[in-house]
């Protein structure tokens, strides 16, 4: 696999939330409209804190441009940061802010049922305060940002954005924000839900799928990749369309998994990576991910995915 042409100091900006995750999956059937004994558990996440985590476990140098209040969460979300190496020098801290929070639940596979998310908070992730970050826009490698994100703040950061945009669409009613963005996103990761609300197109099957993927290539941008869950991923570009086969995995936890996918096409593109093998070596990440207990795999690395795909094939 061909290197690309970025060095080593250069950073991906990170734009995006940061929640406390708080899930629960059940010993068994999970029924409704009554406790169900199970297992709870707490830790950091939010689309855009976790793209930034996957990142710097792929070895990649991350500045994470965020907000989260000044309660008990703070010193958990700046702890954690130092530890990675994820530079939140320039994140915003929202004086009586309540940090974002975000509450699922899985079935008994470890299948997400159902979510509520608290993120008000992202609300202060504005024009102006990106404003105040500029340099750090006009001179990251890579930007990736989620819709978390005001939709105003989303078409500050892609007017300014110097380097490639990568975006997480996160949810169908947040997709919506992206309408006006399009053609400067050069990077696309909706799943089926989030390219049929983008595109309007009724994704039924194959044709279909396809349909939606040529449409968003028609507004611009530059690359898509569909999420088509355990049947692996559609990608498009100008050049037309691949569909590949997902990797492999033991289902423990899929939450996190888009998450660490998103974060796998980064480092594939910094590092200069063909089509094919973006979409093997993200695929490779999210395996990963979803073989964890945890939102994130800790064991993640370039050099254990390269591992996990090659015993996989």
């Amino acid at each position: 696999m061909d290197r690309g042409s970025y060095k080593a100091d250069e950073y991906v900006l990170v734009v995006g939330g940061v929640n406390i995750d708080i899930g629960g999956q059940p010993f068994g059937r999970l029924e409704p409209k009554t406790s169900n004994p199970g297992v709870i558990r707490t830790a950091l996440g939010g689309v855009g804190r976790n793209i930034a985590h996957n990142l710097s476990l792929l070895g990649k140098k991350v500045v994470f441009l965020t907000a989260f209040g000044d309660d008990i969460y703070a010193g958990q979300i700046e702890g954690s940061c130092a530890r990675l190496g994820i530079d939140i020098s320039h994140a915003r801290i929202v004086p009586g802010g309540k940090t974002s929070a975000y509450l699922f639940l899985n079935d008994e596979q470890g299948d997400m049922e159902t979510a509520v998310s608290d993120m008000q908070i992202c609300e202060q992730i504005t024009p102006a305060y990106l404003e105040e970050n500029l340099p750090l826009i006009e001179n990251a490698a890579v930007i990736a940002a989620d819709t978390n994100i005001p939709e105003e703040s989303l078409a500050y950061l892609t007017e300014h954005a110097d380097a490639p945009v990568f975006v997480d669409p996160v949810s169908v009613a947040k997709a919506e924000k992206l309408r006006g963005v399009l053609s400067r996103i050069h990077t696309l990761k909706p799943n089926l839900t989030e390219a049929a609300a983008l595109t309007r197109v009724s994704i039924t099957g194959k044709e279909s799928s396809h349909e939606a993927a040529e449409k968003l290539i028609e507004t611009g941008v530059k690359r898509v990749f569909l999420s088509m869950g355990d049947k692996g991923v559609l990608a498009a570009d100008a050049s037309g369309l691949r569909r590949y086969e997902g990797a492999r995995a033991t289902v423990r936890n899929t939450t996190g998994a888009g998450d660490s996918f998103m974060a796998g096409l980064i480092y594939s593109y910094m590092e200069g990576f063909s089509m094919e093998q973006t979409c093997l070596f993200a695929s490779g990440c999210a395996a990963m991910t979803i073989e964890a207990e945890e939102t994130i795999n800790s064991e993640l690395s370039a050099e254990a995915v390269t591992e996990f795909i090659r015993r996989i094939l």
